[in-house]
């Protein structure tokens, strides 16, 4: 009967036709026809849907429709980790943001913090700058591999935490804290993890994310990885046996949509959306019309996330480790903008975290970063609600004799 497909899409005039023989759970044969009129799915329904509203989870992320029309919310945490992969324009794009979205409207910055590589430079760069956000958004490749073996030692920090409070998840060691003690959860979202395996030079890239794939669920952390190239050299053994949540979505053959599923499938949907996904305890795919959220209102969102102008803590400052491991360019890049910083606390008299953000055009992270910096330097206040800090040294200190060799160091490394 599944070798009739390409001759029931021609008697029915359809685009294509997939037949799920047997539909799981009962004797009979499904074939799915598609409409010629398909209505959109607009995010905002999901989101407003009682299945997202009554969701008892805290990481629920709105997925999109079924084929019989109803909202489409799964779990992240029972994931743990999920994996993206179709053709150029299929919509991967799009579910990134869908799920994305999902949890912002979920959870404050004090719950979940995000760290997001974009090699490509486009598809996540509207996020710069929300509280949420631990870093700014990362676009090359080997600051990306750095920043993922951060991550792993931060995991790792995590599961000391957990031992020694006794307990063996996240949720049950933040029952226990107190509200500004409490471990966010942490979501590493990929665009496009092809790239960074292949400017990997060994296989460090990949051994990273394994760790992580393994390990991380029970402390919080998350992965999504997105690809426009189901390959098998980024699509590897290795990392597809620990991530048993994947979505395809349209995609050129057979063997793509085995190389991301094992099984056949995602070469027959229609693009704009369309996708399958496998999730644990559901081995067979579900096919789900994604939600669609457009580029003007995550914009929306992400100004009026960074309108509420939270104060929080990054999750781990950079050891000094950690510092000296970093490519020197980036440690002289931090250390201008510190200048920068100073010059420009002093000049306006008063420091805030949205001042830097403005005027230096760094993330939310960064700019706390260099507040906490200030605050150590004595050059700012301590923190003082919503105010701004105040600044606790005139122009004069620009003057003097060792911020002057610092300025002047500065200019002689570059």
């Amino acid at each position: 009967v599944v070798n009739l497909a390409d001759d029931l899409a021609l008697a029915m005039r359809a685009r294509k036709v997939r037949i799920v023989a047997p539909v799981p759970g009962k004797a009979a044969i499904g074939v799915e026809i598609p409409n010629k009129n398909p209505q959109m799915v607009y995010l905002k329904e999901i989101l407003s849907s009682a299945a997202f509203q009554d969701a008892e989870t805290k990481l629920a992320i709105a997925i999109g429709k079924t084929i019989s029309g109803e909202p489409f919310v799964t779990d992240l945490g029972k994931m743990p980790h999920l994996l993206i992969a179709g053709a150029t324009g299929s919509g991967k794009s799009v579910c990134i943001n869908a799920i994305t979205t999902s949890l912002l409207y979920r959870l404050p910055p004090e719950e979940i913090r995000f760290i997001m590589i974009d090699p490509k430079m486009l598809e996540l760069s509207v996020y710069d700058g929300i509280p949420h956000l631990e870093r700014s958004v990362i676009t090359n490749s080997k600051n990306a591999e750095h920043v993922l073996s951060e991550i792993v030692i931060e995991m790792e920090e995590r599961y000391r935490k957990l031992a020694k409070a006794g307990v063996r998840n996240i949720e049950d060691y933040n029952a226990k804290q107190k509200r500004d003690k409490i471990l966010p959860y942490l979501v590493i979202i990929v665009d496009e993890l092809a790239d960074l395996m292949m400017s990997s030079s060994s296989n460090r890239t990949e051994a990273l994310v394994t760790r992580l794939a393994q390990m991380a669920r029970a402390v919080g952390i998350h992965l999504i990885l997105a690809t426009q190239r189901p390959s098998v050299d980024v699509i590897t053994g290795l990392i597809k046996a620990n991530f048993s949540a994947r979505i395809a979505f349209q995609v050129a053959s057979k063997i793509d949509s085995r190389t991301i599923l094992d099984v056949n499938g995602a070469e027959k949907l229609l693009g704009a959306g369309d996708m399958l996904f496998i999730r644990p305890g559901h081995p067979e795919p579900t096919r789900i019309h994604g939600a669609y959220v457009s580029s003007q209102e995550t914009q929306r969102i992400v100004y009026f996330t960074k309108a509420q102008r939270y104060e929080v803590e990054p999750i781990r400052i950079l050891s000094d480790e950690s510092i000296e491991q970093m490519p020197e360019e980036e440690k002289e890049k931090d250390e201008d903008l510190f200048r920068q910083a100073v010059e420009l606390v002093i000049r306006h008299k008063q420091g805030s975290v949205s001042l830097l953000q403005r005027r230096l055009a760094v993330g939310y992270q960064r700019a706390a970063r260099l507040i906490d910096q200030l605050e150590e330097e004595g050059i700012v206040g301590p923190y003082d609600g919503s105010k701004a800090r105040e600044v606790l040294v005139d122009e004069t200190y620009l003057e003097r004799e060792e911020w002057t060799k610092r300025k002047t160091h500065n200019k002689t490394k570059r």
